[in-house]
Parts: C-alpha cells; sequence; structure tokens
C-alpha cells in the first residue's frame, strides 16, 4: 500500500506534501513544453542544455528520469517523495517541490528558484539525494545505486553521495 499522501512524522497520521512529477515517459508522449524539464522548448524542438548551463530542474529532471527508466514512474515517485519529505526539515524549499499522479502519470513541479542555471552544487537536490541514497540501497543493494552513478552531470555537479555505504 502506498503511504505516500501521508506523512508520519511523530508516529500520528496528518496530510503531508504532496510531492508533484512531471511524467517523462516515453519520447514521443505529448508534454507541456513550459514544464518539460529541458526536453522540450515551447517550439517542440528538442534542447539540451550544455554542462555549464543545467539548473536544478536540470539535474532534478536527470534523477528522475534515470529512476524511472531503472524502476518505474510510480517507484521513482514514490521514492523521490520520501527523500524530499526527510530533507524538508533541513531544506524548506523542498515544501515548493509537487508530486501528483494524473491518471496514470506522474507530474512535478520545483521550486522556482531551480530554473536558473547554478555554478556550485544545489545543496537541496543534493540531500534530497542523499536521503535516497538509503533507500535505494535498502531496496535495491547496489544495483540502482551503480546505474544512477553512471549519470555522469550528476555524478560530476556532487549530487550523487560519495563513498555511500553499499551491501
Amino acid at each position: 500500500m502506498d503511504d505516500s499522501r501521508i506523512f508520519r512524522g511523530n508516529g500520528a497520521g496528518k496530510p503531508g506534501l504532496l510531492l508533484r512529477f512531471r511524467h517523462t515517459g516515453a519520447p514521443d508522449a505529448p508534454t507541456d513544453a513550459a514544464v518539460d524539464p529541458g526536453g522540450a522548448d515551447r517550439d517542440g524542438s528538442s534542447v539540451e542544455p550544455s554542462s555549464s548551463e543545467l539548473s536544478s530542474a536540470d539535474l532534478f529532471g536527470l534523477l528522475w528520469r534515470g529512476l524511472a527508466d531503472i524502476l518505474g514512474t510510480a517507484a521513482a515517485a514514490t521514492l523521490l517523495r520520501r527523500a524530499a519529505q526527510r530533507a524538508l526539515p533541513r531544506w524548506p524549499e523542498l515544501a515548493a517541490l509537487c508530486i501528483i499522479r494524473e491518471r496514470l502519470e506522474y507530474r512535478y513541479s520545483l521550486p522556482a528558484n531551480w530554473e536558473e542555471p547554478v555554478s556550485q552544487l544545489p545543496a537541496a537536490l543534493s540531500a534530497v539525494a542523499r536521503e535516497l541514497w538509503p533507500l535505494l540501497v535498502d531496496l535495491t543493494g547496489s544495483v540502482v545505486v551503480q546505474r544512477l552513478e553512471q549519470i555522469v552531470e550528476l555524478r560530476d555537479r556532487g549530487i550523487l553521495p560519495s563513498g555511500e555505504p553499499r551491501p
């Protein structure tokens, strides 16, 4: 049972944050260009930002797609939602990170300040990845962790935790 709509901070059930992820499914699936994570311009043409122009939104999109490709969108949404909820007390900007399921698709929206290119480590996104890592290791061993470490942009920007324990 997915308890993702309820966050139990003190053991008592209370409404939790509803995080919203954009569905990045099939490349030919229609998307709203205004919320597409770096994949399409407003006219629908493909846009690949250079690695020096990547925003936190682009990096989150890479993490989302990496997880969704390996585990599927439902598991990616659940794991990222839980990781964000765990990081929220230290990074209040994560309250603007929203995930929602619309029919069979997941959509997400990100904090507004994540849209601008970053020259340094995006700390809140890195905190989400640090919270995600133990969940992935517990559920999948080193398989998913090793696959995510192959995403050069995430690894080179320091988003992925290094030296984390593995089984």
